[in-house]
């Protein structure tokens, strides 16, 4: 399905999304494991359009993994210092150590997106960088670190009622950026670049994966799917834990609650 056109269906229901998504999150730490055991590096890039739902994804795959050997990437625009440096450069101190995973929220695609629709490249340096790319990330292969990179599309129609959900709310109104609301702006052009860039860095070493986005319970449960089956791990669930017994009663008496500052308790009319 292409970027204009609206998903089928409806959303998986949230019940049984919250039943598949809680055993794909235990499959992840299984995974997890394995590539802390294993010395594996894994880099997940995460692109598309403003709305997709690639925030959202990342946090459910992070949710249950240990945040030492797993990080978010999600840079800002560049600094006057990193504007005169090789492009990949900033990017590249992040690349995983061994037994890291690095899950980029955007990454340096940026360039063929929203740089080369809003102009904040030159042609030459969009050109330049159609180039680069799939060299790039051929050696980042080559030197051992696997390589997964995901499309999400979304609909125009799906973006229009996720901006306006943003817009009504409060509390997730931080969202909504004059980029993205100027995005709207330039759909087709977004789309003519999004098509060039797959025509040049869609290859068999480093292909791209499409995530049909408009249900966002279903793309999050397609992408972590997906995703494990990238990672040749073996999955094995952790062996129950017997607790020990708690420390026998010294005859210790502690100081009373009142001696220390509480936090107030709100929570009294709720019960």
């Amino acid at each position: 399905m292409s970027d204009n056109q609206p998903a089928a269906g409806h959303q998986v229901p949230r019940a049984a999304y919250e039943r598949r998504l809680s055993a794909l999150q235990v499959d992840l730490v299984a995974m997890q494991d394995w590539v802390i055991n294993t010395g594996y590096r894994l880099v997940v890039l995460f692109e598309g359009r403003d709305t997709a739902g690639k925030g959202g994804t990342i946090q459910r795959i992070t949710q249950t993994l240990r945040p030492r050997w797993c990080r978010t990437v999600a840079l800002a625009a560049p600094t006057e210092r990193e504007r005169t440096q090789w492009y990949f450069q900033r990017y590249v101190e992040h690349l995983p150590s061994a037994g890291e995973i690095v899950l980029f929220d955007r990454s340096w695609y940026n360039r063929a997106g929203v740089e080369r629709v809003m102009g904040f490249c030159t042609p030459a340096e969009h050109q330049q960088f159609l180039l680069h790319a799939p060299v790039f990330e051929m050696m980042l292969i080559e030197s051992g670190i696997r390589v997964v990179k995901y499309w999400l599309s979304v609909s125009a129609e799906g973006q229009l009622r996720r901006f306006k959900d943003r817009a009504k709310d409060p509390a997730k109104r931080w969202k909504l950026s004059a980029m993205d609301l100027a995005a709207r702006t330039h759909w087709y052009d977004y789309s003519q670049a999004k098509d060039e860039m797959f025509a040049h860095t869609d290859t068999p070493i480093s292909p791209w994966y499409v995530v049909e986005a408009d249900d966002k319970r279903a793309a999050r449960l397609n992408l972590i799917t997906h995703l494990l089956g990238q990672v040749p791990y073996r999955g094995t669930r952790p062996k129950p834990l017997k607790l020990p017994p708690l420390q026998a009663d010294t005859g210790y008496t502690r100081p009373p609650p009142a001696v220390y500052r509480q936090v107030p308790d709100i929570t009294a009319e709720l019960r």
